[in-house]
């Protein structure tokens, strides 16, 4: 749900334009109007995912929705310049979330969510859809909270054989052939990387034979084995101090 320090910020999937009245959706409404306390009049700052931000005041919150008037706009941009993608093999849903989460917050652009030979999270079709509403509702919240001003896209793939190939890639293996303080430089001047992280019992050999027919790279990130939810946080984490 939305988040707030002076004022509220919330993402509207909608056209954004000054002088005219957004409709806030009926969850949102009564997160502002039960949780936030917010009147009419009160500010609300929002974003649409095409870039900047609006300052608007709000004008009705009920139970079934509430609107507010836009105001004025901010060009502000804080995303990275370095777009990075992730692609997370699956894995128990409370850690898929989690990366979903922290690396929303760490600037990642896109999720693919893909199934692996050794991964122990299965999402049968009649519960797909539901899965990556609540999944794309945490991207949100996580987007809202960190000020971001794009929403990452979110993709569920059934296999490694069906993912998509943005920019550089990578697959984080631990004895990965290219070495995280050789090629770290290299990422100041890319304009996008893809990083695929395996599940909790690490990508198979199969898996690595496959992502290399994808023109991956086996990455090593140190001499330590991370948890899958950790490694894609503390990738962008240190690609954040290089960019």
């Amino acid at each position: 749900m939305s988040h707030c320090r002076t004022k509220c910020r919330i993402y509207l999937d909608t056209p954004l334009s000054i002088g005219e009245e957004a409709a806030i959706p009926a969850d949102q409404a009564h997160y502002l109007r039960h949780v936030m306390r917010l009147q009419n009049g009160e500010a609300v700052t929002l974003f649409n995912g095409e870039g900047g931000e609006f300052e608007a005041s709000v004008t009705h919150l009920g139970k079934q929705g509430g609107s507010c008037r836009v105001e004025s706009f901010r060009d502000v941009n804080r995303e990275m310049p370095l777009r990075v993608h992730i692609i997370q093999c699956a894995n128990k849903s409370e850690k898929i979330e989690t990366v979903l989460q922290k690396a929303t917050e760490l600037g990642a652009s896109s999720f693919q969510v893909a199934s692996s030979e050794r991964s122990q999270f299965k999402l049968p079709a009649n519960k797909l859809e539901s899965r990556l509403t609540r999944w794309q509702r945490i991207i949100i919240e996580a987007a809202e909270q960190s000020e971001r001003t794009a929403i990452p896209d979110l993709a569920w793939r059934p296999s490694l054989q069906q993912i998509e190939v943005h920019g550089a890639a990578f697959a984080l293996h631990p004895e990965g052939a290219a070495h995280w303080p050789a090629i770290r430089a290299d990422f100041a001047t890319a304009p996008e990387i893809i990083l695929a992280i395996g599940p909790e019992g690490g990508f198979s050999q199969r898996d690595l034979e496959t992502l290399e027919q994808m023109e991956f790279k086996s990455l090593s990130f140190g001499p330590r084995v991370m948890r899958t939810e950790t490694a894609a946080p503390a990738l962008l984490a240190a690609i954040q101090s290089v960019v």
